[in-house]
């Protein structure tokens, strides 16, 4: 018999079983996913929460935390440590986000263009990905030593032409370098000398340039061969094809290797860490921002002060990356938008 409803008591009773059976599945799914939402929760959420109030605090960890006000942020303006820290990251940041993306761009076209053997390349480009930090900083302490490295075994050779060219221009000068070995042009100290020190960081960096090679090799398999076809008939040489059909139809890659290059330009941490002892030296030449909010929290016990630095940290990374989002509406060119 019908219901006034219209609808019939079995209807009713399917309607009944179909909600129950959409509830049971959405509680499965939200069974499946409260391991990550309570990982992210505590080890994420309330870590970034808390942080804004401990800025705002006197805190050394093992005491409760104390209200100070804005005195963290005041004491920040006229730390100079924390403004020689902060050039330092902003240096290595303006020297490797750049010749990091062109390495890594550049290695990519060499791949795509390579027929045969790319399998090779592949592997080598990747292969220091997968060296952990520890092994790398080892590596490239060896590499970069002053007395026995292989860089400065390389290029001492090209200093020793330097000086016999000097001293073939200057005849007196063999006398005089005979009583000051110091005269004499020698490769970099590297790690023990303040001037190349970062550079040395920034050389060491593009090691790890082939992830994001492949994220461009991948994007460059999709530009359409239509266009590199429509450019040889208008006579466009190799390096034209680049700047106006390769560059353009990647650039939405560039951009996303631009944010991420930022966000881990200022995240730097094991490296220095490890290859300057700890000491982020000589006299503070490697010490970069996560080393010396770091330093601060676990060493000095003065997590509050290391809070208020966390978050000036992320207002320069915001900000960058803003900047980039506004560049990224005149040169970032999405395929069928207009």
């Amino acid at each position: 018999m019908p219901c006034r409803s219209g609808a019939t008591p079995l209807s009713r009773r399917n309607k009944k079983r179909g909600r129950t059976r959409v509830g049971r599945v959405r509680w499965k799914g939200w069974l499946f996913a409260a391991p990550w939402v309570i990982g992210m929760s505590v080890f994420t959420l309330y870590p970034f929460c808390a942080s804004v109030y401990y800025s705002f605090t006197d805190f050394s960890v093992i005491r409760q935390p104390i209200w100070i006000g804005a005195e963290n942020y005041s004491e920040m303006a006229g730390d100079v440590r924390f403004w020689q820290v902060l050039k330092n990251t902003l240096t290595y940041a303006a020297l490797s986000i750049p010749s990091g993306l062109l390495l890594s761009l550049s290695l990519a076209l060499l791949m795509h263009s390579v027929r045969r053997g790319q399998w090779l390349y592949s592997v080598v480009f990747y292969l220091p990905m997968l060296v952990p930090p520890t092994a790398a900083a080892i590596l490239w302490l060896w590499i970069f030593n002053a007395d026995f490295g292989l860089l400065n075994a390389a290029l001492q050779p090209f200093y020793d032409s330097a000086n016999s060219f000097r001293m073939w221009m200057d005849p007196t000068l063999a006398a005089r370098i005979g009583g000051d070995a110091n005269l004499l042009w020698h490769p970099p100290a590297w790690f023990a000398s303040e001037t190349w020190a970062l550079p040395a960081l920034v050389v060491m960096a593009m090691w790890t340039t082939g992830q994001t090679a492949f994220i461009f090799l991948a994007k460059l398999r999709d530009v359409p061969q239509e266009l590199y076809e429509a450019a040889e008939i208008d006579g466009a040489s190799a390096w034209q094809k680049i700047r106006h059909v390769t560059l353009p139809s990647i650039s939405p890659i560039i951009f996303f290797n631009l944010i991420m290059a930022i966000i881990g330009a200022f995240q730097i941490f094991a490296e220095p860490f490890l290859m300057s002892g700890g000491e982020g030296g000589p006299d503070f030449a490697t010490t970069f921002m996560p080393q010396y909010i770091w330093d601060n929290a676990f060493r000095s016990l003065r997590m509050g002060y290391a809070c208020a630095m966390s978050w000036i940290l992320f207002l320069v990374i915001m900000v960058l990356t803003l900047l980039a989002f506004r560049m990224a509406r005149r040169h970032v060119y999405y395929a069928g938008r207009n």
